[in-house]
């Protein structure tokens, strides 16, 4: 089974991709901590997708989550059995990673590389709410849920991340 999880910042990616990495016991790429180094430094892009390209190879299960349209992303679509689409709304965005600052202030979460201590500042607040949500990015997402409709589970709300979870997992 390979399943992508792809959406917004703050939607919940990479806690569905442990939820789900963890009940099908699928080994999980967070790309994330494959970006960035210690301290939030970027990685050198081609490193990062060095460390994606081996990843997909020695895997014939996997769950990457994150949208990086440089690292494989055709590739990865292509490949998965499953497309997970997050567009939770920008608040409910804004406020899960200001949930997820206060729970990881000062320490580094499961999904992020160690040494990037959460933070929450102008820069990523302003991609939350609104750079993150471009016309760029939206057509992205449109277009997925076009070409792989057969594979696309489009998930906007709590709710409907719950049902997806009970329906899918909690069997």
């Amino acid at each position: 089974m390979k399943i992508t999880i792809v959406g917004y910042s703050g939607s919940g990616k990479s806690s569905l991709a442990r939820t789900l990495g963890n009940h099908f016991n699928i080994n999980v790429l967070h790309l994330d901590s494959v970006h960035f180094l210690s301290n939030w430094i970027e990685r050198d892009e081609e490193e990062e997708k060095i460390i994606v390209e081996k990843f997909l190879k020695e895997n014939t299960s996997w769950i990457i989550d994150g949208n990086y349209s440089k690292l494989y992303f055709g590739q990865r679509m292509q490949e998965s059995d499953i497309i997970i689409i997050l567009l939770f709304n920008r608040f409910n965005c804004f406020f899960r990673v200001l949930n997820r600052y206060n729970k990881y202030k000062g320490k580094s979460r499961p999904d992020i590389t160690q040494g990037c201590f959460e933070k929450l500042d102008k820069e990523f607040i302003s991609w939350i709410l609104y750079r993150g949500r471009n016309k760029i990015i939206r057509k992205r997402f449109y277009k997925l849920k076009l070409q792989y409709h057969h594979k696309v589970f489009i998930i906007k709300n709590q709710k409907q991340m719950n049902n997806y979870i009970r329906k899918y997992i909690v069997k």
